[in-house]
């Protein structure tokens, strides 16, 4: 099982969010070569989201639901470049769609970024 490790530091958001960026409509994931050590099992992954979306619920829900698919993708080899920090940027859409839609999103999301 991989642990998701989340980003503590201002600095570390800032140096993540100057690297790639990839776009879709449910979610934005940014990313940037690993500078922060970790074990092996262990990737560094944070799961953001806006005030304007909603209330807390509904933000906690979203960030719950990228938290899932991120596991479910990561369970397939080779999809997701463990050598890189993460930020996952949530999107209101995300809030309505199935999972199954957000999967392959994210899967091809990831396979652009490396």
């Amino acid at each position: 099982m991989v642990k998701l490790n989340s980003l503590k530091k201002s600095d570390h958001f800032k140096h993540v969010l100057s690297g790639k960026k990839v776009n879709s409509e449910y979610f934005s994931i940014f990313a940037s070569k690993n500078f922060l050590r970790s074990e092996k099992g262990e990737i560094n992954i944070s799961f953001v989201m806006k005030k304007k979306i909603g209330n807390a619920v509904k933000r906690n829900k979203i960030k719950r639901k990228l938290k899932a698919i991120v596991l479910r993708v990561l369970k397939i080899n080779g999809k997701i470049n463990m050598n890189y920090t993460y930020i996952v940027f949530g999107k209101e859409k995300s809030f309505k769609e199935s999972h199954d839609k957000l999967f392959d999103t994210m899967v091809n999301c990831f396979r652009k970024i490396g």
